[in-house]
């Protein structure tokens, strides 16, 4: 259950700092797991290629990289009206969304730390990179005279509990998806600079480095676990998951399309390319990936995006309660109808493929 942070709580913040939104299913959660249970997690079966991708998180490559230069040192109320509003809002949950990973990554790190150590140095350090990553849009978004208060989102925001299992797939397709995503706007941005409104771009490819390494981290991690990866449990499992960050995303950029359209995105091709080359990468760990060109992939997960629109609509009425609920309902059913279907779509065995997927 999540809780609302427009609550007397928010009053308390000082000027300047903005109100968090409130949260709903799409916007990024901040997450607790059974520490004792990942303690003792036996890792050996991928230990050395663990120690590899410590040695590279240690070596700390991006220690220079989140620095504020003179390309900043601008005002910015040339973006202006639903750009501004549009790009405000892509800061804030992104920032949220790292600072999310921060919490729980620092959190196993001081659990762990006299239990499992080379876990406990690997979340330490990816805590790290979060931190900056956080830090940094944080600072961005005070170029446009806001802010976030993170120590008030640290007590105030709702924590949901996830067993080991299902942190370890759900960050490890966070941070692959996070790696596609940073990418392609940076790639974007190289063969058309005239879109580039703000110089945090500039930055993405150095940025989705750090997601590529953390994805790499917990993809060995999952293949330690052969629970996790070599049953039948496991693959339905894997369908989930996938399916439900697919999902979310689609519905988040389409809920976003006005950002993307100001910087010269087509929503659409965005969500399909992020979606397709991240479900690729996912071979690289999982037992199976999703037929994503199967003809009604793509299309029932836009219908859900725009169901989602009409609950977005029923909840901003002034309607009573009880009428809203009523209205949700069939809609409600309809997206859950649609992802079922997606959900049933036969999958691609991916084993064979490990290995090919770059």
């Amino acid at each position: 259950m999540v809780k609302s942070l427009d609550t007397p709580q928010a009053e308390l913040l000082k000027p300047g700092v903005k109100t968090p939104v409130q949260e709903t299913l799409l916007t990024p959660r901040f997450y607790t797991t059974d520490f004792d249970a990942v303690a003792q997690l036996d890792i050996s079966a991928q230990d050395s290629e663990l120690q590899a991708i410590v040695e590279e998180l240690r070596a700390d490559y991006n220690r220079h990289h989140f620095v504020r230069d003179e390309e900043f040192q601008q005002c910015w109320d040339h973006i202006d009206g639903e750009t501004r509003l549009a790009f405000i809002d892509f800061l804030e949950r992104s920032c949220t969304s790292e600072f999310s990973g921060f919490l729980l990554f620092k959190e196993l790190s001081r659990r762990l730390k006299n239990r499992n150590p080379i876990l406990a140095e690997a979340f330490n350090f990816m805590a790290r990179d979060e931190a900056r990553h956080a830090g940094f849009l944080n600072k961005a978004m005070a170029d446009f005279n806001l802010s976030l208060d993170l120590s008030y989102l640290t007590k105030n925001r709702t924590y949901t509990f996830f067993p080991p299992e299902w942190i370890i797939y759900t960050v490890y397709l966070s941070e692959k998806i996070g790696y596609w995503r940073y990418i392609l706007v940076y790639r974007h941005m190289e063969k058309h600079p005239e879109h580039q409104i703000y110089p945090l771009f500039r930055k993405f490819e150095s940025w989705c480095q750090d997601e590529n390494r953390h994805g790499d981290f917990f993809n060995a991690l999952l293949r330690s676990q052969p629970q996790l990866w070599n049953n039948w449990q496991a693959r339905l499992w894997v369908r989930f998951f996938l399916l439900s960050v697919f999902a979310t995303h689609t519905l988040t950029v389409f809920e976003r399309a006005k950002f993307y359209q100001s910087i010269g995105i087509d929503p659409r091709e965005y969500n399909t390319r992020v979606i397709e080359e991240t479900n690729n990468t996912a071979a690289r760990a999982f037992p199976l990936n999703l037929n994503t060109s199967h003809p009604e992939f793509f299309q029932r997960l836009e219908q859900c995006s725009d169901l989602n629109v009409k609950l977005a609509e029923i909840n901003q009425s002034d309607r009573p309660k009880a009428i809203k609920f009523c209205q949700k309902l069939p809609i409600i059913a309809s997206i859950i109808g649609h992802l079922l279907r997606v959900y049933l779509i036969k999958p691609i065995d991916a084993e064979s493929l490990r290995g090919a997927v770059h």
